[in-house]
């Protein structure tokens, strides 16, 4: 969860309880879980999704162009006003994805997106210094005054996270619980808010670089999965406007 930036593809699927359940059987002969799944329990997050006043990002995302992006402010679980977020950028273009992002105070990131100064000189809550990446800072800061973003929906969710063994660049989460609000668009309030899944759902999404691993390939084609374009921020739009 360090990574500040990186290049993937980024593929969803829709799976009901027997596919989950079939996949996390056999998940351990190839893949590590992610330390934030302490004891096999799944781990928070939570993100405040900004746009321009008539949702044009999310608007132009929908219609599927060759580039799309977004900017988010994520946190892990429900953090305290002086505890650290992260403000990420999310760039699409022929399928291949983007993601750049930096180190934030939550306090602090309220305060940008109202007067759009960046902090000179943040502060954790443990009195330390934050070091945040200014290169990406700044390019997050173009695209926040370009189109005037404020924050528009919370979204939380409850994840699943894997790693490869062999250190490859294949990943795989799975996604329960999705929650959406456009109230209370705080990362320091709990997370609750009308549910994006229907019941027995789940969202897994396969994440590389390179080609997928034969045994996930083959897990696909034995539980007939296919690839979705489900989109947590297009899904609530489409369920919230039209």
């Amino acid at each position: 969860m360090a990574i500040e930036v990186f290049n993937r593809r980024e593929i969803k699927y829709l799976m009901n309880d027997d596919d989950k359940a079939a996949l996390l059987s056999i998940i351990a002969q190839y893949m590590d879980s992610d330390s934030f799944n302490k004891d096999g329990k799944t781990y928070s997050i939570a993100n405040l999704y900004l746009d321009t006043e008539s949702d044009e990002l999310i608007r132009k995302s929908l219609e599927k162009p060759k580039f799309k992006e977004k900017i988010r402010l994520r946190s892990y679980g429900q953090v305290a006003i002086t505890g650290k977020v992260f403000l990420e950028s999310k760039k699409k273009y022929n399928g291949v994805v983007n993601k750049r992002r930096t180190n934030f105070i939550l306090q602090d990131a309220y305060k940008y997106f109202e007067t759009g100064e960046i902090p000179e000189k943040p502060i954790q809550e443990n009195g330390k210094p934050l070091k945040m990446n200014m290169q990406v800072m700044r390019e997050i800061d173009y695209i926040m005054h370009f189109y005037r973003l404020k924050p528009k929906v919370f979204i939380s969710y409850d994840r699943w996270a894997f790693f490869e063994k062999n250190n490859s660049d294949f990943r795989l989460t799975i996604d329960t619980n999705i929650q959406t609000r456009r109230t209370d668009l705080r990362l320091d309030s709990p997370a609750y808010g009308e549910q994006l899944l229907k019941p027995g759902q789940w969202l897994m999404e396969a994440k590389a670089f390179k080609a997928f691993p034969l045994w996930f390939t083959h897990f696909l084609s034995e539980r007939r999965l296919f690839q979705t374009s489900f989109s947590k921020y297009g899904t609530e739009y489409k369920m919230h406007t039209l």
